[in-house]
This record gives structure tokens, C-alpha cells and sequence, in this order.
């Protein structure tokens, strides 16, 4: 019996079927592949173009290349050798995903955006705002949403750290594409700056810094945009209402009345900007001790005073979205770089989470939550 002959098409169809790891899209379709050719023994010589000469993932897209026309049938041994694009092909390939337009635009301020964006925000710092960014953005990803996590929190990054990865952004022309952690697109100041320098800039340079992470980054088709505030109202939270103004807000907050107060204050913002109010999250909840019993670390009912209070603020129901028990394991699998969402999914934290998750997963864009600039305190 004869070996059975490769044709081009058989290989074109395999590589169709491998994606860029950074654009997530078939290389195919992104005009990389630069050359197939079938030798006289079933050997593949294939040539592939990469986006930049400093591609951090070309070893990944040769393992995959190779890999994909390799099971092929009847194909002997796979040759992958990598080129550069050149600058016309780099603009060619932004037009194709960007569009044509001169300025970016903000992909999610657009009025037929389908994303759903949550701007995580809490009144006073160490209420661990950054860690239920992470593990609901996780969580989201594990249930197979497209998912991307900006740090907003320009002065006190650590959203790199939690998902475990010092990737560096990669310049396509002017677009930069996100790092990828546990399936989640992230970009943060932390990965422009060198070592642990601190960020030293005022308030005009943080909004220009946001609108590049919203417009200069290809983030693709998103489900969920997660950004993680910095603590209080200022200045992000303010360049966010403009540039997004359909960013939904989720306050977290502890259980004690005084960080409680002052988690309302982040929220009443959406008063002042018309955004809605997707719910509260209360964290540090309770300590679970080795006998069973609960202990009230922080005291009790911060989460749903401040759900109760913004309902009454903004004349519509805002719902406490749930509670996360205190754990040490949630603050080791954040140094860790794994969610404990994905390292521990069966701990009483992590099912919090996820059931946090499953609510913001499911919701619909409404009216609901928004401030419709109605005074529900007069009576007539």
C-alpha cells in the first residue's frame, strides 16, 4: 500500500486550528502563516510569522504549530521556523482586530457593547477588595466566560502578584496585548514598572493611564471586564464613571460598622454618576474555629447595613451578593498566584465565591440598581 499523500489544504485545516496564545484568535486568520511546504518524503517545512521579534510566547506557538500538523495523517516529520512581521503587516493586523479608526476607542463605552463591566470599590483598603477581584474573576473563567481584570489601582497593584504571573505586555504597533493568568486577560501598572518602584503621579496622569489600559489594550470579546479600585472616591473612581459610564459598581465591605459607613460612601458615588449598583460583597465575615463555631472577628451585619442604605439611596433594590469567611488560605493562595477559587473550590470561601460569581454571571443589563436622579426621601 502507497503512503497516503498530504495535501496543503489537510495541513491549512490543522493550523485553523491554532489559536495565537495572546490574541486568541486562529493564526490563520491573523496572516501568520508564511509559508507550507510538503516534501517528497510527508515532511512539513512550515514558516510562521510572529507579531514581534521579542514574542514572549513563540516557543508556545511553535510547540503548537508542530504539534497541530503532526497529527495530521500520513505527515512525517514537522520543521516550524519562525520570521518577524513586518510594520505594513503589524498594521494590517491591527485594522483586521481594531478597526481602522486613527484614535482608540474604549471598546465598552460603546453603545452596543455586550461586556459586562464591574468596578470593585470599597471605602477604606485592606478590606480585601483585590482578592475577591481575583477569585471572581477566576471563578468566572473556570465557567468558560471570556474574562479580563484591569488593575485600577494604580498606587496599590498587587492584582499581577494574586494570579501568579510577571508576564510583560507585548506591543503590537500601538496595540499592547494583555498577559494571560488561569484564563484570565490581566493588565496592571505593575507590569510597565521596574522591580517594586512605587507610582508617583497626580490625578491627570491616572486617567490617562486608564483610558490607555481601556482603549490601547486588545482585550477581545469579553463577557466580564472586572477593575479593581483603588480604595475611596477619588480620582479613578470618577475618570471611570466618564470613560464607562455603564461600569456597574460592587462594593465590598467588612462586617464592622465603621469600615461599613465608610463602603456606603464608595457606593453613593453611583448617585452622583448615575451608575448602577450591582451589589455588595462582605468579606472577613467570620472566623470558623476548630469546633464549628463561628467568631465575629470584625463584628456582624456591616454588609447588609450598607446593602439596606444604598437601597434606600439609589430608590432600588441593592442586594448583599454574599458573605467570605475569614481563612488564611484565601491570603496564602493570593501570594500563591492561585485563586482559591481554582486551589481549594470546595472550601467554605471558595464556595462563597463561587456562588458570588454564579449571580454576577447570570445578570442582565438593566435599569435595576441605577440611580435614576430621584429624590425617594420627600414626602408629598
Amino acid at each position: 500500500m502507497g503512503v497516503m499523500a498530504v495535501s496543503e489544504s489537510d495541513v491549512r485545516s490543522a493550523l485553523a486550528r491554532v489559536q495565537d496564545p495572546e490574541i486568541r484568535k486562529p493564526i490563520t486568520d491573523l496572516g501568520m502563516v508564511k509559508s507550507i511546504e510538503i516534501r517528497d518524503d510527508s515532511s512539513v517545512d512550515i514558516e510562521v510569522y510572529l507579531t514581534t521579534s521579542g514574542c514572549p510566547m513563540r516557543t508556545e506557538i511553535s510547540d503548537r504549530v508542530t504539534k497541530a500538523v503532526a497529527d495530521v495523517a500520513g505527515v512525517g516529520p514537522v520543521r516550524v521556523t519562525l520570521d518577524v512581521m513586518s510594520d505594513e503587516q503589524r498594521t494590517e493586523l491591527r485594522k483586521s482586530l481594531r478597526g481602522d479608526s486613527a484614535e482608540p476607542v474604549i471598546p465598552f463605552a460603546q453603545p452596543g457593547s455586550l461586556t459586562r463591566v464591574y468596578a470593585v470599590a470599597s471605602g477604606k483598603g485592606g478590606v480585601g477588595k483585590s482578592s475577591v477581584t481575583v477569585n471572581l474573576a477566576a471563578a468566572l473563567a473556570a465557567r468558560g466566560l471570556s474574562v479580563g481584570v484591569l488593575d485600577a489601582d494604580i498606587y496599590g497593584h498587587s492584582i499581577p502578584r494574586m494570579l501568579g504571573t510577571s508576564a510583560k505586555p507585548t506591543q503590537v504597533e500601538r496595540m499592547i496585548m494583555p498577559p494571560i493568568a488561569h484564563d484570565v486577560k490581566m493588565i496592571s501598572i505593575a507590569q510597565f514598572t521596574e522591580g517594586n518602584t512605587p507610582v508617583v503621579w497626580r490625578g491627570p496622569m491616572l486617567h490617562r493611564a486608564l483610558q490607555q489600559f481601556l482603549a490601547d489594550v486588545f482585550w477581545g470579546d469579553l463577557d466580564v471586564l472586572l477593575l479593581d479600585l483603588p480604595p475611596g472616591t477619588g480620582d479613578v473612581a470618577i475618570s471611570v464613571a466618564q470613560l464607562i459610564p455603564s461600569a456597574e459598581i460592587l462594593v465590598v465591605t467588612t462586617p464592622q460598622q465603621a469600615a461599613a459607613e465608610v463602603a456606603e460612601r464608595a457606593g453613593s458615588i453611583a448617585l452622583q454618576t448615575r451608575q448602577r449598583i450591582a451589589g455588595v460583597v462582605e468579606n472577613m465575615s467570620w472566623l470558623e474555629l476548630p469546633d464549628g463555631t463561628r467568631m465575629d472577628v470584625f463584628g456582624t451585619g456591616g454588609g447588609q447595613a450598607v446593602a439596606e442604605r444604598l437601597s434606600r439611596a439609589v430608590g432600588a433594590p441593592v442586594p448583599l451578593l454574599g458573605q467570605i469567611p475569614l481563612d488564611p488560605a484565601i491570603r496564602e493562595s493570593g501570594d500563591a498566584g492561585t485563586p482559591i477559587v481554582l486551589s481549594a473550590p470546595e472550601s467554605a470561601p471558595a464556595t462563597a465565591l463561587s456562588e458570588i460569581a454564579d449571580k454576577l454571571a447570570v445578570r442582565k443589563r438593566g435599569l435595576a440598581g441605577m440611580s435614576l436622579g430621584i429624590d425617594t426621601t420627600r414626602h408629598l
